[in-house]
């Protein structure tokens, strides 16, 4: 069953699923508008005077938060901009959660208990994170050096989770779910190497980095200190071995499988200097 829903809102439009829900919802010939601090609708975490008119008229909201829901202040800014969601008159709220984080779930909790209906989106790692994050150039220099060791991670691919997302926000059905949104199989940062050295046909190796050089080449990038903040964050506590399982949430919400890493690294060759085919 369809929601009653006629204009749609994007936060953060353009992330890596912020602009793909947006495009997937506009290919719909939908009403949708996009948020960001640079994008068509002015929107900023760190501004909440901008988020008033940004819910103007606006009956379903695709919720992201950067950089991410682990930072202290994210469950006061979600608290927050939902009490004001309620009072804008939206009427759906789809949040992009993350995996194993304690202070997200806190956020999560927040949106399922807004009195909104609510749909929550708990991710993995992103595929893309190789192909359009900071893990690129790992690739075209032909070495992932990361401070993890062994510890698989079940990486999602960013469509299924827009796919997930997109039918949260066409279809009631999935009010009050929460979806843990993972790829089919566990893979550690050296077997992503070795899928990417067999489809890219060239050498990629993976060492391992103590987490102070890690974080000294980051700051020597200039990488936002909050950025840093998360990354740490997400290598010393939630990269632990906590989320070493595959769920099958993709399948739940959409009725098919989810992507596997191999298939993402096939269709993203241009993305790393080679063709579109094996």
């Amino acid at each position: 069953m369809k929601f009653n829903t006629n204009k749609y809102l994007v936060i953060g439009a353009s992330g890596k699923t912020g602009s793909r829900v947006y495009q997937k919802l506009h290919d719909l010939g939908l009403d949708v508008q996009g948020a960001s601090r640079n994008g068509e609708i002015h929107f900023d975490w760190q501004a909440p005077e901008t988020w008033a008119r940004a819910l103007l008229g606006v009956d379903a909201v695709y919720l992201t938060y950067y950089p991410d829901l682990a930072m202290p202040q994210a469950p006061d800014d979600i608290a927050k901009f939902c009490a004001l969601a309620k009072i804008k008159g939206v009427k759906h709220i789809t949040l992009l959660s993350g995996r194993g984080e304690p202070a997200a779930q806190v956020c999560e909790e927040i949106v399922q208990t807004s009195d909104l209906s609510n749909t929550i989106v708990r991710a993995s790692w992103f595929n893309q994170n190789f192909s359009e994050g900071m893990f690129h150039n790992f690739i075209v220099a032909g070495t992932i050096e990361l401070p993890v060791g062994a510890v698989g991670e079940p990486f999602v691919d960013v469509d299924d989770i827009c796919d997930v997302v997109v039918a949260s926000l066409l279809d009631e059905r999935h009010n009050g779910k929460l979806y843990e949104v993972t790829g089919p199989e566990l893979l550690s940062f050296a077997q992503l190497a070795d899928i990417f050295s067999k489809v890219l046909q060239t050498p990629i190796s993976f060492v391992e980095v103590s987490l102070s050089d890690f974080v000294a080449t980051l700051r020597d990038q200039k990488v936002d200190s909050h950025v840093i903040d998360m990354l740490t964050y997400l290598f010393t506590e939630v990269l632990d071995g906590r989320n070493a399982y595959a769920v099958d949430g993709v399948e739940q919400a959409l009725g098919r499988s989810a992507k596997t890493f191999e298939q993402f690294v096939i269709a993203n060759q241009n993305h790393f200097g080679r063709g579109s085919h094996v």
